[in-house]
C-alpha cells in the first residue's frame, strides 16, 4: 500500500474528496491541536479549536493554494479560531500538568524541567493573543515570516514585530527563572 503525498490528498480534496480529505485530517491532527493547545493552554478547548480548523478547511477547501503546505494552512486556520476564542473569553485559563516524560531522569531533574516547562508554557499564554499567535506559528510551527503573514493576513512587518516583542516579553519575564 502506497502513502499518498501531501499535495495529491489536497488534490483529491479540492475535487470534493471525503477520504483524502480525511486521510489529511488523521496526518495533521496532533500537530494542528498541539498548536491550538500552545495558544490555548487546554488539550479540550485545543481539541476543539482543532476540530473547528478541519471543519472549516473542509467548508473552504476551494480557497486552498496547492503551493502551500496543507498543514500550515489548517493550522493558520485552528490558530485564528483559537485567537477569536481568546479574544471572547478575556480571561486566564489553567494549564493542564504534563506528565513526566524520562523514567531515566532523577525526580528532582523531572520536577525542576516540569517547573521550568510550566513557567515556558504560562509566559507564553500570558502574552497578548495576536503576539502569542505569530510566536506559536513561527516558533511551534516553523513557519516563515511570509506564511505567517499570508494565514494571519497581516503584513510582514507586522510579523517581525509582534515576533520582536513576544521574545522581548518572555526574555524579560523568564530571565532570572530560567538561568542556569
Amino acid at each position: 500500500m502506497t502513502v499518498e503525498s501531501d499535495e495529491a490528498l489536497a488534490a483529491g480534496a479540492l475535487q470534493g474528496d471525503l477520504q483524502s480529505f480525511e486521510a489529511l485530517v488523521l496526518r495533521h491532527r496532533e500537530a494542528v491541536t498541539a498548536a491550538a493547545y500552545r495558544m490555548l493552554g487546554d488539550i479540550h478547548l485545543a481539541e476543539d479549536a482543532a476540530q473547528e480548523g478541519f471543519l472549516r478547511a473542509w467548508q473552504r477547501m476551494h480557497t486552498y493554494k496547492p503551493q502551500y503546505s496543507f498543514r500550515n494552512w489548517v493550522t493558520g486556520i485552528a490558530v485564528n479560531y483559537a485567537l477569536d476564542q481568546l479574544r471572547r473569553r478575556r480571561e486566564s485559563v489553567s494549564i493542564d500538568e504534563l506528565p513526566l516524560r524520562d523514567p531515566a531522569a532523577s525526580l528532582e531533574r523531572q520536577v525542576e524541567e516540569g517547573e521550568r516547562a510550566q513557567l515556558v508554557r504560562q509566559a507564553v499564554l500570558d502574552l497578548p493573543p495576536a503576539s502569542r499567535a505569530v510566536l506559536v506559528l513561527r516558533e511551534y510551527q516553523g513557519l516563515s515570516y511570509a506564511e505567517i503573514a499570508d494565514l494571519l493576513d497581516i503584513p510582514v512587518g507586522t510579523v517581525m514585530s509582534r515576533l520582536n516583542y513576544a521574545r522581548s516579553q518572555l526574555r524579560q519575564r523568564l530571565a532570572q527563572v530560567l538561568e542556569v
